[in-house]
């Protein structure tokens, strides 16, 4: 669900073309000049593995994506359309040629012929639109990006209306609706609605899943509402975007280093390690459910033998961006245990918005040990599979809980992917203020990095082998 800017996913695809143009490379030759057999093989290679091509080689593979930079391929605003971004990658891939045609010039034993230089550059075109195409989609499969984003637009003037018009051009979102001080001009019939005023931007924000704010009030007559409008977005933790073409025209002509002349404040890590942090969470992931599934196993019969009920609890939490996500547990009360807490919230031992009791009489007695043990948290991988969660990041809450939140400014809490763990899980759980709990989860927010993940992993298995803090 995180979303990746131009500048972030841009490293990955300039390797991703490189690396899929010597790979087309390699296979036309193969494929061109099969060896007789497999025992041939080996000769094969050593006959066309010689320190010419691997210069060849390497040097395509330097260049190339400086020639698809040319083409404005990583521009990625500009590839309005997959006929677009075929186009300028045919192009590219005939100037990259000039590599393939180097070898058939070069070549001593003829096995790369100029007919090799027309397969490889129609091979490589295709192949390189149809990698592209999947890499947009590993996000999403991986729970990057696993929804459409959700946007509002701060101002209804032209220059609003004309933004509106190209977001849904692109369908690259939706747009939730529309906030002003008034109605500048008349809003799309069959659009989406006028939401309130700045003012109110921050209880729309709190109440919504928004995950951009584009703000294009005009800037002479409006500043102090744009740093308003910025600034809720910061408390709430929202990226907010506003268009820096605020000039008049004149003979200067503006220039875009992405897309459009927007600037964006982003309010968390928007670059390559979320890649990173991904790959983590899937390796983890899996590891963890191999390694425990004995556990599991075991859990799940003792809580079916003992108690009535299912063994896997499903609540709904708020995750990140406020979107809610159906959170996986092994159910440690009794099977009606929602139903019995509205009773029980005079019981209630925490301070602040969540609801925990050292004692509480739903918990099962095979409840207990699973919680103390955490063995409870481990269904809470499938979810960090499919990238609803990470391995690290602020735990996911009830949706109880967030309602009662008293300021708007805890929500920032949301804009990152909730975790397995986190810096709260080291620090005491339970036993932890809220207050400091909040600010803990901040804490982590704005000192994230890939050693702080790491770090709060190895801390996490002796804070759950001490069981302190686990109710």
């Amino acid at each position: 669900m995180y979303k990746f800017s131009a500048r972030s996913i841009a490293p990955a695809f300039r390797v991703l073309d490189a690396g899929m143009g010597i790979t087309c490379l390699v296979l036309v030759l193969v494929i061109t000049n099969p060896p007789s057999d497999m025992w041939h093989l080996a000769a094969f290679l050593e006959t066309r593995v010689s320190l010419k091509n691997v210069l060849i080689l390497c040097s395509g593979a330097l260049a190339w994506p400086g020639v698809f930079a040319l083409f404005g391929l990583y521009r990625f605003g500009e590839l309005s359309s997959a006929g677009v971004e075929f186009y300028r990658i045919a192009k590219a891939c005939a100037v990259c040629s000039i590599f393939a045609l180097v070898t058939a010039l070069t070549s001593v034993s003829g096995g790369f012929r100029m007919s090799a230089v027309i397969v490889f550059w129609f091979t490589v075109t295709v192949v390189i639109t149809g990698a592209r195409a999947v890499a947009r989609r590993v996000p999403s499969m991986s729970g990057v990006s696993a929804s459409v984003p959700c946007v509002i637009i701060v101002g209804t003037g032209p220059r609003a209306l004309r933004l509106y018009q190209q977001l849904g051009a692109q369908s690259s979102c939706t747009v939730l609706g529309f906030v002003d001080t008034i109605v500048a001009l008349p809003l799309p019939v069959n659009g989406p609605p006028f939401l309130g005023t700045v003012n109110d931007l921050e209880h729309i924000l709190m109440c919504r899943a928004v995950d951009t704010v584009h703000i294009v009030l005009p800037v002479r007559s409006c500043y102090s509402l744009i740093e308003q409008a910025i600034s809720t977005c910061e408390r709430v933790g929202v990226e907010s975007c506003y268009d820096a073409n605020i000039f008049a025209p004149s003979r200067g002509r503006p220039v875009a280093h992405d897309a459009d002349l927007l600037v964006s404040r982003k309010v968390v890590a928007d670059d390559a390690r979320l890649w990173v942090k991904r790959g983590i969470d899937i390796g983890g992931a899996l590891i963890g459910l191999v390694a425990f599934s004995p556990v599991m196993l075991v859990a799940w019969i003792a809580i079916r033998s003992t108690s009535p009920g299912p063994a896997i609890f499903v609540q709904n939490r708020v995750g990140f961006n406020r979107r809610h996500l159906k959170m996986y547990k092994f159910r440690t009360m009794v099977a009606d245990a929602d139903s019995l807490q509205a009773s029980l919230e005079a019981l209630n031992e925490k301070d602040g918005p969540v609801f925990k009791i050292q004692k509480d009489p739903r918990v099962t007695t095979v409840g207990r040990i699973l919680r103390l043990s955490s063995v409870d948290e481990l269904p809470q991988l499938w979810n960090v599979l499919k990238g609803d969660m990470s391995l690290v990041g602020p735990r996911p809450l009830p949706l109880r809980d967030v309602s009662r939140f008293p300021e708007a400014s805890l929500m920032r809490r949301f804009s990152v992917k909730p975790g397995l763990t986190c810096l709260w899980q080291i620090s005491g759980r339970s036993t932890t203020s809220f207050d400091r709990w909040v600010e803990l989860d901040l804490e982590y927010i704005d000192r994230w990095s890939l050693v702080l993940d790491l770090t709060i992993l190895a801390k996490t298995v002796p804070a759950v082998l001490r069981g302190v803090g686990a109710v």
